[in-house]
């Protein structure tokens, strides 16, 4: 039966250890967000990863596959008190704030909480930014720290964010530098740099190696944080699963009687899982049976009956020109941001099956 989305969790273990050599000393914390499949998580809790979390349920997977609570950070900007006040009586004691708001709330909820406070930083080079919505100016940030010292919180640092799918290994200079400034204002020493995620998975077109990432990463810190002894972190989902997963699509209807083109529509849209084809900005790769034949452009299209779940049009695939009714297309690096992104049940398509594979996973 298809869609269903295969994860080999051997990968994903290499994934981790590929970060762990191109960021010696760095802390990962997986962003659940990218898969929160239990599989995903118990592996990574086996492996000694810390997480990301964007909500309880987050938090109740995390310490249901075994995480400790001090292994959490509860990186959303925007929480509920209730939800802040759940995560404190479950021992979560790293929180993150970028406004004064936030703050009131984290010194009523989780008093003597350590915070971190998230600066601005531009998402340019990234092919999913993240740039407009969470994140205050770096000028405003020290008087934030301060506040939270003086409102009985345990500032310890600064995060930031340069965007999902990032291509340029040099982006994270900026914000690193802007970090170093916030702490020198605030005359608080820095005791955690949280520097994101960001690294990037195998779609179409070229990556640079995560080594080339570790590089100019740690060489930024180096030269704007002399001497720093305390912890940096980084916030890894989509280039620890993604090239973890293929997901097996069916073909339902091949037509090219439509504006004199091909239109392939699949058995997977933008509501049930591939959400990242808005404004086609994350183009995966792809196969099926009949590649190296002859092969032609194709548009590709959702299943559902609404007019915005086509997947690629303005730059079509080239396929293969014997693909009919009945075929597979797999969809490769496919493992993050599919099923977390699913609908429920949008026309009553249901979210991909999942298998996970777990050969010779070493911890």
């Amino acid at each position: 039966m298809t869609p269903v989305l295969v994860l080999d969790l051997h990968v994903v273990a290499e994934r981790l250890h590929e970060f762990n050599q191109s960021f010696p000393g760095v802390t990962c914390y997986y962003a659940v967000k990218a898969n929160p499949h239990p599989e995903i998580v118990q592996l990574l809790v086996r492996l000694g990863a810390s997480f990301d979390v964007a909500s309880t349920p987050e938090i109740d997977l995390c310490l249901a596959a075994g995480a400790a609570p001090e292994t959490l950070s509860y990186g959303n900007p925007a929480k509920k008190a209730r939800d802040i006040a759940y995560a404190y009586a479950r021992g979560v004691r790293l929180f993150v704030f970028d406004c004064p708001q936030e703050l009131e709330k984290l010194a009523e909820h989780a008093p003597g909480a350590q915070v971190v406070c998230r600066i601005a930083a531009t998402s340019d080079g990234a092919l999913w930014p993240l740039g407009r919505k969470f994140g205050c100016p770096p000028e405003q940030a020290a008087g934030l720290l301060r506040r939270a010292l003086e409102s009985g919180l345990d500032p310890v640092g600064v995060c930031f964010h340069v965007g999902s799918q990032q291509l340029d290994p040099t982006r994270w200079e900026a914000p690193v530098s802007a970090a170093a400034r916030v702490h020198a204002e605030c005359g608080l020493p820095p005791r955690l740099l949280n520097m994101g995620g960001g690294l990037p998975a195998r779609y179409q077109g070229e990556q640079p190696p995560m080594s080339a990432y570790g590089e100019a990463v740690l060489d930024s810190v180096a030269r704007h944080f002399p001497g720093f002894s305390g912890q940096l972190a980084m916030e890894p989902g989509r280039c620890l699963v993604a090239d973890a997963g293929v997901l097996r699509t069916e073909i339902v209807l091949v037509s090219d009687e439509r504006d004199r083109k091909r239109w392939i529509y699949l058995d997977i849209g933008r509501f049930g899982g591939l959400a990242e084809t808005e404004g086609e900005a994350i183009r995966y790769r792809m196969a099926t049976a009949l590649d190296g034949g002859p092969e032609g452009p194709a548009v590709l299209a959702g299943p559902t009956c609404d007019s915005a779940d086509i997947l690629f049009e303005h730059e079509p695939y080239t396929l293969p020109l014997g693909l009919t009714s009945g075929d597979h297309v797999d969809i490769l690096s496919a493992g993050a941001y599919t099923t977390s992104y699913a609908s429920v049940c949008f026309n009553g398509f249901t979210p991909p099956a999942v298998i996970c594979l777990d050969r010779d996973v070493a911890e």
